[in-house]
């Protein structure tokens, strides 16, 4: 590989790219050698990290050599193997260790990723570290070694078990009904999470795609496209399921469906919790992305609480869980924050919460996300444009010579009273996102042409992703 393209594969929080065209082996040794460096400068008791991967074909080869170039700069390694994005968060956490996880989420599988934290699970971001991390990483490149990783020796550790108590410690074990779940793994790190934490609770657990494999041959491991959900829909009408959970590749993010097989949103299930971490934490305060459902702030306020409005993405939403003390967080995308596991997201965590609701309520899941339910969205719909970046601008200055209120706290939010929506650039991929909320579906389809023209007017050519 030529000199790798740093700031193609640097994001706003996380590491992600093409294997090997522009991650290879080299390049993870080297993010290694910036991330062991960045977290001796920062703290200099820091005497180890702790490491894990997913399941894809690359991992191996790029987890020993991210390993390596951290282990050349004097620290110690902790490998735990195998392990959901979460698991790894609740490593960083447990051990009080910076962590590093190789994983590409929900990308192809020609992708691979990483993302970094420091002890206790805290964030690295673009504006909390991973600009050093980069500009180390491309000085220490030079000197990586030809076969990165090879003849690395470091601790190895197994924490599925710990992770899985401390997930139950979320509910009450007791309150949990003998439900019927089906759970979508898409041959991600679910499979191995779901069944240990699931193991010895009263449900009925049937696992689709449970083999882990990072070719993904069975659908893509994004279940916020509602075609990647098909085979799960089947399953729960098949089986009579009172509850589908469908995981993401690093099972860090979820999304669930109901027994007559219906999604609900990211901003559904935020709203969910929201409750249920309000009715045992009265008058706290919950955080939710610029993209979450209106409804979202309004069920919070109406349950005591202080709803406050953050940036899309994990290392943000962190940094405003720790300014605000917030107990929960949550994103339209199906990741979900917890101040109790070291203010990190995880699937598996808000799952079992909105199962114990579900238990304690003895209605059907149709019936109990009615009252959370107030408005129609578009979901995301992903477009490509020449210059994201222009295209935002022009939509925001046209919309606000028509009466929309707008800011530019993440993208573009564009408010004209009865209806909004959010239009902002990926910050993983080529992408301008769109999120559109309405009164009812009606509304909702034709806002959606409306701003979708305004898209391909103001962008050139433009085509759905």
């Amino acid at each position: 590989m030529s000199t790798p393209a740093w700031s193609s594969i640097f994001k706003a929080y996380d590491v992600r790219g093409i294997v090997p065209d522009q991650l290879d082996a080299k390049v993870a040794w080297a993010v290694g050698v910036g991330f062991g460096r960045f977290v001796q400068a920062r703290d200099a008791a820091t005497k180890g990290i702790v490491a894990g991967r997913d399941m894809r074909e690359s991992g191996p080869e790029l987890a020993r050599a991210l390993m390596a170039g951290a282990a050349s700069t004097g620290l110690s390694v902790t490998d735990i193997g195998l392990c959901s994005t979460d698991l790894l968060y609740f490593a960083a956490g447990h051990l009080d260790r910076p962590g590093a996880m190789l994983t590409a989420s929900h990308n192809p599988a020609r992708y691979n990723g990483i993302k970094l934290c420091l002890a206790g699970a805290a964030p690295v971001g673009e504006e909390s570290g991973l600009s050093e991390i980069r500009a180390i990483a491309e000085e220490a490149y030079a000197d990586a070694p030809d076969r990165p990783g090879e003849g690395l020796g470091v601790e190895t550790r197994d924490l599925l078990s710990a992770f899985a108590e401390h997930v139950h410690g979320f509910v009450e074990l007791d309150a949990l009904a003998p439900l019927r779940i089906v759970a979508d793994t898409a041959n991600g790190m679910g499979g191995l999470v779901c069944p240990k934490v699931f193991a010895g609770l009263p449900f009925h657990l049937e696992v689709l795609f449970g083999e882990l494999d990072g070719t993904f041959p069975n659908h893509p491991a994004d279940p916020i496209q509602i075609e990647n959900l098909a085979a799960l829909q089947a399953r729960v009408l098949e089986t009579g399921a009172d509850v589908g959970l469908a995981f993401d590749g690093d099972a860090d993010r979820v999304f669930l469906v109901d027994e007559k097989a219906q999604p609900l949103s990211g901003s559904t299930t935020t709203a969910i919790v929201a409750k249920a971490m309000l009715d045992k934490h009265p008058g706290a305060t919950i955080l939710h992305n610029c993209i979450c459902s209106h409804s979202v702030p309004e069920i919070v306020r109406e349950n005591g609480g202080i709803p406050v409005r953050t940036r899309v993405g994990h290392s943000f939403i962190k940094g405003v869980m720790a300014e605000t003390g917030a107990v929960f967080g949550g994103e339209h995308s199906g990741h979900y924050y917890f101040k109790d596991n070291f203010r990190a997201d995880s699937g598996i965590i808000a799952a079992i919460v909105v199962l114990e609701v579900l238990s304690r309520s003895r209605a059907s899941l149709s019936e109990l996300r009615k009252p959370y339910e107030r408005y129609a969205d578009s979901g995301e719909i992903n477009t490509e444009v020449a210059d994201p970046k222009a295209v935002v601008a022009a939509v925001g200055e046209l919309v606000a010579s028509r009466g929309a209120t707008v800011d530019y706290f993440d993208g573009l939010t564009a408010d004209f009273g009865g209806w909004w929506f959010n239009l902002r650039p990926s910050n993983t991929e080529p992408l301008l996102r769109l999120n559109v909320e309405a009164s009812d579906a009606p509304a909702c389809a034709e806002r959606v042409q409306e701003t979708l023209g305004l898209v391909r007017e103001l962008g050139g050519e433009t085509a759905e992703a």
